[in-house]
């Protein structure tokens, strides 16, 4: 218990540096201090991934276990993945913070508060997907040393990936809530490495974990049921 309070803690420290850290890019970019949405953006998301992470405490606190350290077997070609993936978020935040500062493409404020609906329906989607899946680590690997199982229970009755879906939602809200046109280039770039992420990870699923292809014919979209 006291290890899970430890982890716990360290989560929501990580969690409270990451949106300082998302705050000072925007600010920084932005050349001002009179940014008033990207306080909100900062404070909203800040909010959002605090509850998650206190609800996920509640429901599947081994979560905190499996996602505190990069595991032994994650795929060479992940760790090249999970570098884009950060640098995309980084060219999102740094793009819509030049986008303030220059006027380069604003978008209307009132696609912001769809931006908003999106980034939260995601954080929502993600933490169902965490609460059913014990098995959510923040790497591809094959985890022979934790038991790895197909769950089939949750969103993933739905998709295949619901944490790549939520990844779907938050991106492009991201954009949207920071009223930037030209932030898109960053969330275009993001989303395709999230799809060739999710290509390569069912590839290694397909043939190392046991059900994994009757799983996928049960449950026939990755993303967005209909589409993908």
């Amino acid at each position: 218990m006291a290890m899970q309070q430890r982890l716990l803690l360290l989560s929501l420290a990580r969690i409270a540096v990451g949106c300082a850290g998302i705050l000072a890019g925007l600010l920084f970019a932005a050349r001002t201090l009179n940014w008033p949405n990207a306080w909100w953006f900062s404070g909203i998301l800040l909010t959002a991934l605090v509850v998650s992470a206190l609800h996920l405490a509640r429901v599947n606190p081994e979560i905190f276990v499996a996602r505190r350290r990069i595991g032994a077997g994650t795929k060479g070609w992940d760790r090249v993945m999970i570098v884009l993936i950060g640098l995309g978020f980084t060219a999102i935040i740094w793009i819509a913070g030049f986008d303030h500062r220059w006027q380069w493409g604003l978008l209307p404020d009132w696609l912001a508060a769809v931006g908003y609906i999106l980034l939260l329906a995601g954080v929502v989607i993600i933490t169902l997907a965490q609460a059913v899946n014990r098995h959510f680590e923040p790497t591809v690997r094959l985890q022979s040393d934790r038991a790895h199982a197909v769950i089939d229970s949750g969103p993933y009755a739905i998709v295949r990936h619901p944490g790549y879906a939520g990844g779907l939602l938050i991106v492009v809200g991201m954009g949207l809530a920071l009223g930037s046109g030209w932030a898109f280039v960053g969330v275009v770039a993001t989303l395709a490495v999230l799809a060739i992420r999710t290509v390569l990870e069912e590839r290694t699923l397909h043939d190392g974990l046991t059900g994994y292809t009757a799983y996928t014919q049960r449950v026939r979209y990755r993303w967005v049921p209909g589409v993908w």
